[in-house]
């Protein structure tokens, strides 16, 4: 295993408020292993994460969403860390975008820590979802059509031109780390039918950014792959990997829930041209699809952070991603990664859903490179505990709450719908056939 440099702390830093983030998880046990102190910043400082062996300390995240409040959080933090400046990891979207923001004030509260070099405003361009389909368009990089409506008759039309009503079209929105807390709407929806759509395209202004719609590809077993890397201060990027996405949830169009470590020539081949196009810097997770009626792989997500899956690519000496950037910022040599067909990577609560929403789907995690379980290891338990208590906890609610909803009926403006009256001719009929 590489040596580390365990006197610099490492600051993970996660403003969602999804408590069951297994990628924080993952990278604070990667670094804990390697003896490098693990500080967690998150808005559930006593969430299962938090219970890890290797968490140095929880830290309370920013009281509001605005960059003020991260500024002062992340100054407060810098406060409490002796010693040489920490490595800081955005754990999420919303967290890489901020860091990226405040990274350029020469003494933000950023400076305090170490950080990869970015061209300026190059993370909101991939995390962005509109500026990625533009940036794609640019560089002639395989994308699914996407259009950006400007009125509610303009997405009808749009989506009919799609493939609806014949196939669902993909609705996403621009900026998904701007949707409110609670999970009403959803970062990307599958949309059947043109009143789905128009619904959306109502809500943008409750959701924060613009609702794109994007031709849906088809989905099926082995169809989608992803790419992680770490591209250090010299673009060289030794440290990467692709994969197959076995399983998600939500069940085709979600997060991978299980998958295996498998080559994909092509996928590697398109992921590594376009982050040197970028000047791109750091760690990158690239979501791609095949699509079988042209043979090309679509990049449907660029997200510049890890992703939740990144233990995936975690070889025979322990590197991966999170270990990479560590290694690089704190002026260690980074080896390249030795790569591991066949490793398999399984998400323990979001696997049992998808297989209780397709049973059908099998195989495809069969391998030889070992498995490696997302909430669950023999060294440091108490996070997967945690995590069952709370998780049967939420969906305990989930299912009192669509009991409640199913007991009330429909309702509108608060008052419940009287069901349609029948016509007389109907009732009489109705009758008839009672007696």
């Amino acid at each position: 295993m590489p040596l580390f440099d365990t006197r610099v702390a490492a600051v993970l830093m996660r403003l969602d408020r999804n408590p069951f983030h297994h990628g924080t998880l993952g990278a604070a046990r990667s670094l804990g292993r390697a003896g490098v102190p693990v500080h967690v910043v998150t808005r559930h400082p006593a969430g299962p994460v938090a219970r890890s062996r290797y968490v140095r300390h929880s830290h309370t995240g920013p009281g509001g969403e605005g960059l003020t409040n991260i500024r002062e959080m992340l100054a407060g933090v810098a406060d409490r860390l002796t010693g040489t400046p920490a490595v800081l990891l955005a754990m999420d979207d919303v967290t890489a975008v901020a860091l990226d923001e405040l990274r350029r004030e020469d003494e933000g509260p950023a400076a305090r820590f170490l950080v990869p070099e970015q061209p300026s405003g190059l993370l909101l361009r991939v995390a962005d979802k509109a500026r990625l389909a533009d940036t794609c368009r640019r560089l002639g990089v395989p994308h699914p059509r996407t259009l950006l409506p400007g009125c509610a008759d303009e997405a009808a039309a749009m989506a009919e031109a799609l493939g609806l009503p014949d196939a669902p079209v993909v609705a996403k929105w621009s900026r998904p780390w701007l949707l409110p807390p609670g999970g009403a709407l959803r970062s990307t929806v599958l949309a059947r039918t043109v009143g789905q759509v128009r619904e959306l395209y109502a809500r943008r202004s409750e959701a924060g950014s613009a609702l794109l719609l994007q031709r849906c590809l088809p989905d099926g077993r082995g169809l989608d792959w992803f790419f992680h890397a770490y591209c250090d201060s010299s673009g060289s990027c030794g440290v990467a990997a692709t994969g197959r996405k076995v399983r998600s949830w939500p069940d085709g169009a979600g997060l991978t829930a299980a998958g295996v470590w498998a080559p994909n020539p092509a996928v590697e081949r398109t992921a590594r041209d376009l982050v040197a196009a970028l000047g791109y810097r750091g760690i990158a997770d690239l979501d791609f699809r095949l699509d079988p009626r042209t043979g090309m792989y679509h990049l449907l997500d660029f997200n510049p952070r890890p992703g939740a899956q990144f233990r995936l690519f975690s070889d025979p000496w322990g590197l991966d991603v999170v270990r990479a950037q560590h290694l690089d910022l704190t002026g260690r040599p980074v080896p390249d990664l030795v790569r591991s067909y066949g490793r398999r990577f399984v998400v323990e609560n979001y696997t049992a859903l998808s297989v209780l929403a397709s049973p059908r789907r099998r195989g495809g995690l069969r391998g030889g490179g070992g498995l490696e379980t997302a909430w669950y290891a023999s060294d440091d338990p108490a996070p997967a505990l945690a995590m069952a208590r709370a998780w049967a906890a939420h969906l305990g609610r989930r299912a009192w709450a669509a009991l409640r909803r199913a007991v009330a009926g429909p309702r509108r403006n608060g008052l419940p719908v009287p069901p349609p009256r029948a016509a007389s001719g109907a009732a009489d009929a109705s009758m008839t056939t009672r007696r």
